[in-house]
């Protein structure tokens, strides 16, 4: 059955085309036909009109902001995450199991109890913020801030995604690279890296598509300045608070062209990655 359509894996559990239709239904309801509602609404815009509101400065601001913010974020979680998942799978210590779950703490709160944390943390009377502003270094109202909320918010996604990686990776092979010669940075990037690769980037991926969407821990601690920390849900949210819901369409349809293209680019170069290192073994 498998093997005459040529592009069915075979596989021994039966109802392939049962769950394929589950399948195709279920992300119908929740992803193509809402996705589809907001580009048919932005598309009734005339188009120098959706061009007008797309380009507007705010908005600009808005996505440079939305965009950067998040990929920096992206970027510190990829590092600190790999970092928190080696130490949490290669080393025993007290506290390990606490600090395992704390990890998780991100995913249970609700995002504007991590806003509102934040703030009072680096709000310039804050417990921290109080300290960095008299060496002249302001977290909240700031974009900085706004890396920070981001941040917080996105780290779980590295951690969970390379942990099961790194405790796969095959201890024997690093101690045999070792025993000939190589040194612990090329065991690292030879033996290592490889394997996580995947993983490390699945988990930036996630953490970039978690930082692009946020709303809630940000506005608490941005302090919402237009042209300055205002980021682009937010404008679309005070759109809709201002019946301008077009034009909250139109900046929705912008974030989520960018967002896919960003996606896509990623997901590309991940796969000839893999390619390229299963190529070289």
């Amino acid at each position: 059955m498998a093997t005459a359509r040529g592009w069915v894996s075979p596989s021994v559990l039966p109802g392939f085309g049962l769950t394929l239709g589950f399948a195709g239904l279920f992300l119908s309801f929740i992803v193509l036909i809402p996705m589809a509602a907001l580009i048919i609404r932005a598309g009734s815009l005339p188009l120098d009109e959706f061009w007008r509101v797309a380009t507007e400065p705010r908005a600009l601001a808005s996505y440079r902001l939305t965009f950067g913010a998040s990929f920096l974020a992206a970027c510190v979680n990829a590092v600190f995450g790999f970092i928190i998942a080696w130490t949490l799978v290669r080393y025993d210590f007290p506290g390990r199991r606490l600090v395992d779950a704390i990890i998780d703490l991100p995913f249970a709160l609700p995002t504007a109890v991590s806003g509102i944390a934040l703030a009072t943390v680096f709000a310039p009377n804050g417990w921290l913020g109080m300290h960095l502003e008299s060496i002249g270094v302001q977290v909240a109202y700031t974009w900085v801030g706004v890396v920070v909320a981001l941040t917080l918010i996105g780290l779980p996604f590295v951690v969970r995604s390379v942990q099961p990686a790194l405790e796969e990776v095959d201890v024997s092979l690093e101690e045999a690279a070792e025993s000939l010669g190589a040194s612990r940075w090329m065991v690292f990037r030879r033996v290592i890296l490889p394997t996580v690769l995947p993983a490390l980037a699945t988990g930036f991926t996630l953490a970039l598509a978690r930082a692009v969407g946020e709303y809630g821990s940000v506005i608490f601690i941005a302090g919402n300045l237009p042209m300055r920390t205002e980021i682009t849900p937010l404008l679309i949210v005070i759109k809709l608070e201002q019946y301008d819901y077009l034009g909250a369409a139109a900046l929705g349809l912008v974030m989520l062209l960018v967002s896919f293209v960003m996606l896509l680019s990623i997901n590309a170069i991940n796969g000839w990655r893999i390619r390229r290192i299963a190529g070289r073994r």
